[in-house]
């Protein structure tokens, strides 16, 4: 495991008290066997987990990658790359993943990172090109690879795999128990660590009745129970996310959306949104019920009732996490029958209640980022002297390889831009927008 030391320095960072359980033993398994199944529930701190242990395996000096992490979605690879930053350990990792341009991954490989995550089709295709060495790849992880199976990476993985001639040790993880693992990965020995049966105590599910088939106003009557609190309500369908969305905005309840027909900027923005408060509502389909890189929710509302127990099990899984609490509403027309992975739940009494206010947080893009040497101290400069606002009126900032974005106070935005736009930033002129 990672240094005494460096792992508590690490933990202090994302503000982390103690390892649990699941993690202690992933450690222990992962640095001392070379296969090894992680089981472990939604929201219980797999990336983690793995990561730990992982940068304890990585070799200083070395300039070539050491480590490729496979993921089912561009939104894990992103939050995966965030987390290897966010633990400040030296150690460089890059994501790549389709949707956004090739020669852009080729740009940043140029210098190698010790970690490289990406999704399946996009690595394939780097390793296709030989855009990098493979000879000091040692590790493969392979993270949700249920679901990487099921959404047909298979034959990329298995190519991945073969094009790997090194691999010492293999590390898979998923959320989901009872999945076939393909001869493929050449598990042999493997040690499982399962901890998919341990019960989430701090999670409350209730039901809510509607009296009619259309459930849109008992919906609006429950974010109006709920009040300002974060959240995600999940339908199965896009279309079904539209009709939802079209009745919120007639209802003035601000919100994002979230789907797999969006394109790739827009589901990143909606993220952002909601991380820096401007929502604090997500509607969208299973797509967000892991591996996306948002924190604790406070409640997930079942809009349309998942058609599988696992669906069930991830959606629940984005609320109560890590020792928090969380609730999980079934919303329900009185006629329905529910499904028999759904215990029946207690019915919960709507009380009536105002609209939840609007967001007091608007969102900014600024048209520069880390290749541009731009740092968050030198985004929050700017917008505290420049833009003449109070530290109060800032919010949170999120800077990406070639832009930024940042959260400032609803009743400031339309000054902050008037005063920061088209200005210099660490030499560049820098359009500040509205998102």
């Amino acid at each position: 495991m990672v240094n005494n030391a460096l792992q508590q320095q690490i933990l202090d960072k994302f503000k982390i008290k103690a390892l649990n359980p699941m993690q202690q033993e992933a450690g222990l398994a992962i640095a001392s066997t070379r296969n090894t199944v992680l089981l472990s529930p939604t929201g219980s701190g797999k990336t983690l987990g793995f990561l730990l242990p992982i940068i304890d395996l990585l070799i200083p000096g070395v300039k070539t990658i050491q480590v490729v992490v496979l993921v089912p979605s561009r939104e894990l690879a992103i939050q995966i790359e965030q987390v290897c930053r966010d633990m400040g350990t030296g150690y460089k990792a890059n994501a790549v993943y389709g949707g956004r341009p090739f020669s852009k991954d080729k740009l940043e490989l140029q210098h190698p990172p010790a970690i490289l995550i990406g999704t399946p089709g996009r690595i394939a295709d780097h390793l296709r090109r030989q855009t990098f060495s493979v000879n000091t790849i040692k590790t493969l992880v392979i993270d949700e690879f249920d679901k990487s199976l099921e959404v047909g990476f298979e034959k990329e993985m298995s190519e991945i795999v073969s094009l790997l001639p090194n691999i010492e040790k293999r590390i898979l993880t998923s959320a989901t128990q009872d999945i076939e693992i393909p001869g493929f990965v050449g598990l042999k020995d493997e040690l499982v660590i399962n901890y998919l049966n341990t019960k989430t105590p701090y999670l409350e599910i209730k039901r809510v009745v509607s009296p009619i088939k259309n459930k849109l106003q008992t919906l609006v009557d429950l974010l109006c129970h709920i009040g300002n609190k974060s959240g995600i309500i999940f339908c199965n369908y896009k279309d079904s996310i539209n009709y939802v969305s079209n009745f919120l905005l007639k209802n003035n309840i601000p919100h994002g959306c979230f789907y797999g027909g969006l394109d790739q900027i827009d589901r990143e923005r909606t993220l952002i949104k909601f991380r820096n408060g401007t929502h604090q509502i997500i509607v969208a389909t299973d797509l967000a019920a892991r591996g996306i890189d948002i924190s604790q929710l406070d409640y997930i509302i079942h809009y349309q009732l998942p058609l599988k127990p696992q669906e069930f099990i991830h959606r629940n899984g984005r609320t109560a996490r890590m020792h928090n609490e969380g609730k999980a509403y079934v919303l329900q027309w009185e006629d329905d029958i529910l499904p028999e992975f759904i215990t029946t739940p207690a019915i919960l009494k709507l009380e009536d209640k105002p609209t939840p206010n609007l967001s007091l947080w608007k969102t900014l893009f600024i048209s520069g980022g880390r290749k541009d040497k731009i740092s968050k101290g030198d985004i929050a400069g700017l917008l505290l002297k420049q833009g003449e606002i109070d530290k109060n009126q800032l919010g949170i900032i999120e800077l990406k390889s070639d832009c930024a974005f940042v959260a400032v106070a609803t009743a400031v935005a339309n000054k902050v831009i008037e005063k920061t736009n088209n200005t210099k930033l660490k030499k560049k002129k820098v359009r500040i927008t509205l998102v």
